[in-house]
């Protein structure tokens, strides 16, 4: 609150420098305490026990009320430097700095360590205000959602928090890749590692890297990618069993005894996303310094430099000091792989992704044909085919052999000869109802049983004229007629 301050006389002086300053609450109660004891409505001891000052620091005060009036109620070290402050040089070299091009988008506290390196030593407040005095700093106020807050876990390895980071790590100087983050819910340890594409691979060298370092933890907490969890519906079969479909992770995780626990939104796991943002803001930064532009210079940098430095700052200390980290499986490789089911064939062959596999005649005791085998692919490209637990021998064909069909022989098309002209189907045909006459020839031989004359000598032909009578039947004369019935 500014106040007009008067002079001893009760005039105000625009010429006084304290006509500007700004008066506390305990300084303008203390004006209305010094006006009662000038109208003789209290004594200075009344004074002093109002306002709670000793009676020779209430005679001082009211001394200076004498002389000053109000103004002499204000504190003496108002408007005055304080003898803490920093040099007004530090504080334009830091605005100087800052105004840099690689530290445009530095945060207040990043800054202030930044600094520290360079041997400029500033409180990371300090340089949030002299940003803000600048304008170059804006306060961000967010709408707050109510969450319940969960407590940490116990132990260092009872949950580790799994997560993947898509951002331009590397601002622009190569394609935008993922970090694969890893922190431990007790402690905040971290682990990460740069990978082109989050996929189950990223995930399996993730997670061996942490298992090799610190041995298996109880759980996974993770979100609900398909890496983690199946899409599709669950077949009858399997909803006969009780049983759930799951991804080759899940499988993996099952097959170690860690728990996967499936996140129903992203601040479930808030510790890892924060570690996400934390990480977006200075390991970006980290690698801008260095000047690391590809994968393999950053996670040689994140291993040999920055998550040292990074877990001895933001590290704690977990409310239990059990390790709940189980040990390292010896098939860790074999379990971190993608394992498919398929079927012997007749012929002892196995077919997966394209591939034929010819199993060994070693294993004839064990009846494999129409059986289900497991191929399993290794992350190296190593297959391994197994049944019921054992390993089965094997030599890969370079393609899949021809079935050899049954050849029966076949019988060559007989030609369709068309009968000759001495053919009795070319003999003329006497019908007169149901009674048919048919000459003998002249060959004198006797109709054939079958009821049809024989054929006539090749030499000799019947050149009887056929007439055709209305209703048409043909009358054939020969030399014998002959009734037949049909």
């Amino acid at each position: 609150m500014e106040m007009s301050l008067l002079g001893p006389d009760g005039v105000s002086h625009p010429e006084s420098h304290m006509e500007t300053l700004t008066m506390s609450r305990k300084e303008r109660e203390r004006i209305t305490i010094m006006a009662g004891v000038k109208g003789n409505e209290l004594t200075q001891v009344q004074a002093a026990e109002l306002m709670g000052l000793g009676y020779r620091q209430t005679k001082r005060v009211w001394r200076r009320y004498q002389d000053e009036g109000d103004a002499g109620l204000v504190h003496r070290l108002r408007g005055k430097a304080g003898l803490r402050r920093k040099p007004p040089a530090l504080r334009a070299q830091v605005l100087a700095r800052y105004a840099e091009e690689r530290y445009a988008d530095f945060g207040p506290t990043l800054m202030a360590e930044e600094l520290e390196k360079e041997g400029l030593v500033v409180d990371h407040d300090t340089v949030r205000r002299w940003l803000l005095a600048e304008g170059k700093r804006t306060v961000r106020r967010r709408r707050q959602q109510h969450r319940q807050w969960r407590e940490r876990k116990p132990c260092f390895g009872a949950m580790v928090q799994l997560d993947g980071s898509h951002h331009d790590w590397f601002e622009g100087r190569r394609a935008k890749c993922v970090l694969m983050v890893m922190v431990d819910d007790a402690t905040n340890r971290l682990r990460a590692r740069f990978f082109e594409e989050e996929t189950t691979r990223a995930s399996y060298d993730v997670l061996e890297g942490w298992v090799r370092q610190h041995g298996l933890p109880g759980s996974l907490y993770v979100d609900r990618d398909s890496i983690y969890r199946c899409e599709g519906q669950t077949s009858v079969a399997d909803q006969l069993a009780g049983k759930e479909r799951q991804t080759q992770f899940g499988r993996a995780m099952e097959q170690l005894g860690v728990e996967l626990i499936l996140a129903n939104s992203p601040q479930a796991k808030g510790r890892v996303e924060r570690m996400n943002g934390v990480l977006q803001d200075r390991l970006v930064k980290a690698l801008r310094l260095a000047g690391i532009n590809d994968l393999e210079s950053a996670n040689r940098f994140l291993d040999e430099t920055f998550l040292r430095e990074f877990n001895r700052r933001f590290e704690r200390v977990a409310a239990s000091p059990l390790d709940a980290h189980r040990g390292v499986p010896r098939n860790l490789d074999e379990v971190l792989s993608w394992e498919e089911e398929r079927v012997v064939q007749r012929d002892w062959t196995v077919a997966c992704e394209g591939q034929w596999y010819q199993l060994d005649r070693q294993h004839e005791a064990l009846s494999l044909s129409g059986r289900k085998v497991v191929v399993r692919t290794l992350r190296d490209g190593q297959v391994q085919l197994v049944y019921r637990g054992r390993k089965l021998k094997w030599k890969e064909l370079p393609k899949r052999p021809a079935r050899v069909q049954p050849s029966t022989p076949s019988k060559p098309a007989r030609a369709i000869k068309p009968p000759g002209a001495n053919h009795p189907w070319r003999r003329p045909l006497l019908r007169a109802g149901r009674s048919a006459r048919f000459g003998v020839g002249d060959s004198g031989q006797p109709p054939l049983r079958s009821g049809f004359p024989p054929s006539p000598t090749p030499n000799r032909r019947n050149k009887e004229a056929i007439a055709v009578n209305k209703r048409g039947h043909s009358p054939l004369s020969y030399k014998g007629d002959i009734s037949i019935k049909f």
